[in-house]
């Protein structure tokens, strides 16, 4: 949710609060470097409905019921009361062509005097978004110049106008350390943060000068409990930068992301989460790599809570040294090969710590499983809540009772027999 107390990189503190409002893909085509642009088209009128949406996600929540008119009636804070925050956190926003070509698609339909209609394609879960203290996206690509240099796969360039949208959908942060962070060079690496930063959003993981990288991320929730965030890729897909900028992003050794962690902690953090991008594509197991990273990364006292993407399909949670691990959390949206089906599934998590004694501790652990079709002309993306959209009979029911039995057999993957991680909770 955006109603944060922001740690900027002047050291001010700002209160933002705002209303809560209603795989890499392998394209086998010849022309996978070709750049993309779509003219914008003068809308006519359609005789067609918006298509099925599910309905908003009651998030989880340990608030007191509505009193009797239906709004919570707000109590003086109890000073002695444990503070709490939830963080809720989403896989790969990956912005293959065909998802442009879904919300322009969109904005042509509902009339809209814009290139682009991104709103309905995750409508059903901003929700869930904004309910979250914190809310944490993976900007896997990076936005290109304008709307006439777009790129899609293998080297990326997506629409500049999805960086306020994802400030609109109530993403507080997004992780921006992937494969393809420099895919348009250092000047695109500048240019997410600066349009991410523009937008209101944080950016971990990639950095425009050596100053910002020794600054750690750390927002401030309403309740001033701080939280740090940092990040790193295991790999850019081949490109490299000049050796005077290799502090542009950050790479996934447990060396640097304790160190990163340490001082997020030194400067203040109650809380540090660490990402990484990293795995092998297509595998619902993490590889060698992942497990001897994660057990390096949660021995450290200044780790909290681990969380991965890349592999484009959802990866196992569990616990390692007493910490929660999130190995991989598939995609938020993509368009992959459709011989891949597990690609078009994914999970948010979401994590209630809370304060004692000791320091803060995960309370609640939890995951949402997520669905979404393959895009053709006149089927839109829509990305579904799977446990939302069987209660209120949206959606293909069949593909979404395969998608939440394959979600739960790969996130309880590392488990003997298939059996539910203790303390994990579905939504």
């Amino acid at each position: 949710m955006r109603t944060l107390a922001r740690i900027g990189a002047v050291g001010v503190l700002v209160t933002l609060a705002l209303a809560a409002g209603a795989v890499a893909r392998p394209d086998r085509s010849s022309d996978d470097g070709a750049r993309f642009a779509i003219a914008v088209t003068t809308p006519s009128p359609s005789p067609r409905t918006d298509p099925p949406v599910s309905p908003p996600v009651a998030a989880p929540t340990d608030d007191p019921p509505a009193g009797p008119t239906g709004d919570p009636t707000p109590d003086p804070p109890d000073p002695r009361a444990p503070r709490r925050v939830t963080v809720m956190m989403s896989g790969d926003l990956l912005w293959h062509d065909t998802v442009w070509e879904s919300a322009h698609a969109d904005a042509v339909r509902r009339g809209l005097h814009r290139r682009f209609d991104f709103d309905p394609m995750l409508a059903a879960m901003k929700p869930l978004v904004e309910s979250a203290d914190l809310a944490i996206c993976h900007e896997e690509v990076p936005f290109a110049a304008d709307d006439e240099h777009l790129s899609s796969y293998p080297v990326f360039a997506a629409p500049p106008e999805v960086a306020p949208w994802i400030a609109s959908m109530g993403w507080d942060a997004c992780t921006t350390d992937s494969n393809h962070s420099i895919d348009q060079g250092y000047a695109g690496l500048a240019r997410t943060a600066r349009l991410l930063e523009n937008a209101g959003v944080r950016h971990v993981g990639t950095f425009r000068t050596p100053a910002e990288r020794r600054r750690p991320v750390i927002l401030t929730t309403a309740e001033g409990v701080k939280v740090g965030i940092v990040g790193g890729t295991y790999s850019l897909n081949g490109f490299s930068l000049p050796p005077d900028q290799r502090w542009a992003v950050s790479m996934w050794d447990a060396d640097n992301l304790i160190a990163q962690a340490r001082a997020a902690k030194e400067a203040g953090a109650d809380i540090v989460l660490v990402q990484y991008h990293g795995g092998t594509e297509y595998s619902r197991l993490p590889n060698a790599q992942q497990v001897a990273l994660v057990r390096r990364l949660t021995a450290s006292p200044y780790v909290d809570l681990v969380f991965a993407e890349h592999a484009h399909v959802v990866q196992p949670i569990t616990k390692v040294n007493g910490t929660w691990v999130v190995y991989g959390m598939g995609n938020m949206v993509g368009q992959s090969d459709p011989a891949y089906p597990r690609a078009y599934e994914g999970i948010s998590v979401r994590f209630t710590f809370t304060e004692s004694s000791h320091g803060f501790r995960v309370t609640r652990a939890s995951y949402i499983p997520t669905v979404w079709n393959v895009y053709s002309p006149g089927h839109p993306i829509r990305v579904l809540p799977v446990l939302s959209s069987l209660a209120h009979g949206v959606g293909d029911r069949a593909r979404l009772l395969e998608a939440l039995r394959m979600t739960r057999l790969a996130v309880n993957g590392l488990n003997p027999h298939g059996r539910t991680t203790p303390g994990l909770h579905r939504n």
